[in-house]
C-alpha cells in the first residue's frame, strides 16, 4: 500500500466513527421532534458519506494507475456470469413475492419487528420510500466497493484472502453498530454471504446488485407493514 492508501483507510475510519458517534445521536435527537425530517436527513448524510468514500477510492485507484480487476470491479465470465445472473434473478423473485404478498394482504395484523432500532430509520411514507430507494442503491454500490472491494484488496497481503475477507465482514458489521446487537449479527451474516458471492464470482457486480435488492426489499416490506398497521390503528412493536 502507498501513502494515498493509508490516507484512504484513515478516511474510512473517520467517517465510520463520525457516523456512530455524531450522526446517529443527532438523528435520535431530531427524531424526537420531527421523525420524518430526521429520517430524510440521516439518509442524505449516509449517501453523502458513501459517495465521498467511493469518489476518494476511485481517485486513489486512478492516481496509482491500478487495474480494476485487482479490485474485482469487473464483469464475471462464463459459468460465474450465468450463476450470478441466476442468483440475482432468483433473489429478486423471492423478494418480489414477499412484497406482493404483504401488499395484497387485507388482514388486520399486530406486527412485531425483530430489531428494536428498525422503525426509527425505515420509510414510513411514500415520499420517504423514494429516498430509501436512493439510499439502497447507494449502499449496494458504495458499500460493496469499500468493504468487499477495497478492504479485501488492502489487507490480503497481510492476512491472506480469507483473513482479509473475514476482516472486511467484521468491519462491515461493526459499521452498522447503530442497529444494536441484533443488527450487527444480521449485518454480519449478510456480509458473509455477499463476500462468498464476490469470491466465487470474482466480481463485485453481483454482490452490488444483491446488496441493493436486500436493502430495497427490507425498506419496501417495512413501509408496507408500517403503512398497514398504522392505517388500522394497531401497534408496531419494534
Amino acid at each position: 500500500m502507498t501513502r494515498p492508501d493509508f490516507l484512504y483507510l484513515a478516511l474510512i475510519a473517520i467517517l465510520l466513527l463520525l457516523d456512530y458517534f455524531v450522526l446517529w445521536p443527532m438523528f435520535l435527537r431530531r427524531s424526537q421532534s420531527d421523525p420524518g425530517r430526521a429520517r430524510v436527513w440521516i439518509w442524505s448524510a449516509w449517501m453523502g458519506e458513501l459517495w465521498t468514500l467511493v469518489a476518494a477510492g476511485f481517485a486513489v485507484w486512478l492516481i496509482e494507475a491500478r487495474a480494476w480487476g485487482s479490485l474485482r470491479l469487473i464483469t464475471p465470465h462464463g459459468w460465474q456470469l450465468w450463476g450470478a445472473i441466476g442468483l440475482v434473478l432468483a433473489f429478486a423473485m423471492i423478494n418480489g413475492r414477499t412484497v406482493i404478498r404483504i401488499a395484497r394482504s387485507t388482514r388486520r395484523k399486530r406486527v412485531k419487528l425483530g430489531n428494536p432500532h428498525v422503525e426509527k430509520y425505515v420509510p414510513h411514507t411514500r415520499s420517504e420510500l423514494g429516498w430509501w430507494l436512493a439510499l439502497s442503491l447507494s449502499a449496494g454500490l458504495c458499500e460493496e466497493f469499500v468493504f468487499r472491494g477495497y478492504l479485501i484488496w488492502a489487507f490480503q497481503p497481510m492476512l491472506g484472502l480469507w483473513g482479509a475477507a473475514a476482516f472486511s465482514v467484521v468491519v462491515f458489521a461493526v459499521a452498522h453498530a447503530y442497529q444494536g446487537g441484533k443488527g450487527i449479527l444480521g449485518t454480519g451474516i449478510v456480509g458473509i454471504l455477499l463476500t462468498l458471492v464476490v469470491l466465487i464470482s470474482g466480481s463485485l457486480l453481483p454482490a452490488m446488485a444483491l446488496h441493493a435488492l436486500v436493502d430495497v426489499g427490507s425498506g419496501l416490506v417495512a413501509w408496507l407493514v408500517l403503512r398497514q398497521v398504522q392505517g388500522e390503528g394497531d401497534i408496531v412493536a419494534a
